[in-house]
């Protein structure tokens, strides 16, 4: 569905950067975002947003560029439901199909933490942003959908 008003409340736990608003500014990943919907029946649809930057600059934000030690943290932080951070809003990699094995692996104790960044330096990120608090949410306008 198009979310024309999005909020905190339905969002899920055990995410990568925990509960949030998932963003992306990558139009084919927001599409294949959307397969999850298309295989069980339903349709997928595009919501797009537009940010206004003056008023989320004000905001605690955390920017990772880069798979790191600080990103595999937090990542594990917030899949554990650990996290105790309060960023409005966290950007970084996705921990994908391309990454989530390494992840796993260190996840499970298969793997220290040098491995798992070492593995992980050779991967393009994705980009995802979650939007954690009412204020983050508030920087964004909805600007239209599309059906896929």
């Amino acid at each position: 569905m198009a979310v024309d008003n999005p909020g905190l409340l339905h969002s899920r736990t055990n995410t990568d950067f925990g509960r949030g608003f998932y963003l992306t500014p990558l139009y084919d990943q927001a599409k294949n975002w959307c397969q999850r919907f298309k295989k069980s029946g339903r349709d997928g649809i595009v919501s797009r947003y537009v940010l206004d930057d003056t008023a989320f600059e004000k905001l605690k934000l955390l920017r990772f560029t880069a798979y790191s030690e600080d990103w595999l943290d937090l990542v594990m932080a917030c899949r554990k439901g650990t996290d105790n951070t309060d960023y409005d809003a966290v950007s970084g990699g996705v921990a994908d199909d391309r990454v989530f094995n390494t992840v796993e692996l260190y996840f499970e104790n298969l793997i220290d933490k040098s491995e798992a960044i070492k593995r992980l330096r050779f991967e393009k990120p994705n980009m995802q942003m979650a939007l954690r608090s009412a204020a983050a949410l508030s920087c964004i306008r909805f600007a239209g959908s599309e059906k896929l």
